[in-house]
């Protein structure tokens, strides 16, 4: 019977990884705290649609990752995105036209992750808490406190700092993923029964408690639903109101959007707020993916690379390379 490998994160990350395992004929199982697949590519059903309240749009500059965008587009999981997109800046707001591809998941981003999930084994809502290395093998350990395993590797695939104690039995490595910063961002998104009378779908925002906010129907196969907007802060704002009430975020960026759209603004009729706590590495890396090769420990993300979707595909695939080539 052949031991699978664990992969702690249902991400772009540890799905990346755990498909590249699988193309190379091992068994996977992965472990997610959520309900489902995506962490901060995933979407989230309201009363107002399905809202993409994580990132808002990937693009593609290294090779391997365009290739497969291209796959996910041809599985119709993905699509371009082509907003009529601003800059706010001093006050102003003017038009940003650029040549950038921007993609997004279609009919929502995390059609995506739920499409490279595909029929792998996975175990959702299980927080896995601690890993044990017996003498061959790895058991994992969850909240509830138990056991699963075994398992000939684990990969960790979650944010820097939840890594952390995962990584216990590997101190070098846990002392590297230590010393990366990771930044919050708090979402919003308003729902207005009449559209805003405003051809603006993005906007990159300085100046203001808001850094980037998107019409979440200008995005493919979300034209049906309510003209519903997403709003980003800043990191240094979601740091300072890190722990406010959710109602007065949404009342603060609110009105900061109120400011500086440069229309007649209703009441919402639907409010929504959501806070990442870790939403962005605050410095790119150039790890690739971590390894202690001889315990059979490995972790990837985002915050080994670049802190973009394209980072967390490509450190999952470095992670897969690095343990098949020690397997191999």
């Amino acid at each position: 019977m052949t031991v699978p490998i664990a992969i702690i994160g249902a991400g772009i990350a540890g799905l990346s990884a755990a498909n590249a395992l699988h193309k190379a004929g091992y068994a996977v199982h992965l472990f997610d705290k959520s309900r489902g697949s995506g962490g901060r590519m995933s979407s989230k059903r309201s009363d107002a649609g399905s809202l993409d309240l994580g990132a808002q749009y990937f693009t593609a500059r290294d090779r391997r990752f365009v290739d497969e965008v291209q796959q996910w587009q041809a599985h119709g999981w993905a699509a371009e995105w082509s907003p009529h997109l601003y800059n706010h800046k001093n006050g102003q707001l003017t038009p940003s036209p650029d040549e950038q591809t921007r993609w997004v998941g279609a009919p929502r981003m995390s059609a995506i992750t739920r499409g490279m999930l595909g029929r792998l084994t996975v175990n959702f809502s299980c927080r896995i808490t601690d890993l044990i290395h017996g003498e061959k093998h790895w058991h994992l350990l969850d909240s509830d406190e138990c056991t699963h395993g075994p398992f000939s590797h684990v990969i960790v695939a979650t944010p820097a700092p939840q890594a952390i104690a995962l990584l216990a039995a590997a101190p070098k490595l846990a002392t590297t993923v230590a010393g990366v910063k990771m930044d919050p961002t708090w979402a919003v998104a308003l729902a207005f029964e009449t559209p805003l009378d405003t051809p603006m779908e993005g906007c990159f925002v300085q100046d203001s408690p808001l850094d980037w906010l998107a019409r979440n129907r200008s995005k493919p196969g979300r034209e049906d639903t309510p003209d519903t907007w997403v709003l980003h802060a800043t990191s240094a704002w979601s740091k300072q109101n890190l722990d406010l009430p959710k109602e007065a975020v949404i009342e603060h960026l609110h009105g900061a959007f109120a400011e500086l759209i440069h229309c007649t603004m209703p009441a919402p009729v639907f409010t929504l707020a959501h806070r990442w706590l870790y939403a962005r590495p605050s410095s790119a890396h150039e790890w690739g993916a971590l390894a202690d090769a001889d315990l059979g420990l490995y972790a990837c993300g985002d915050w080994c690379l670049s802190g973009r979707v394209e980072g967390a595909w490509l450190s999952g695939q470095e992670a897969a390379r690095r343990l098949i080539e020690h397997l191999s």
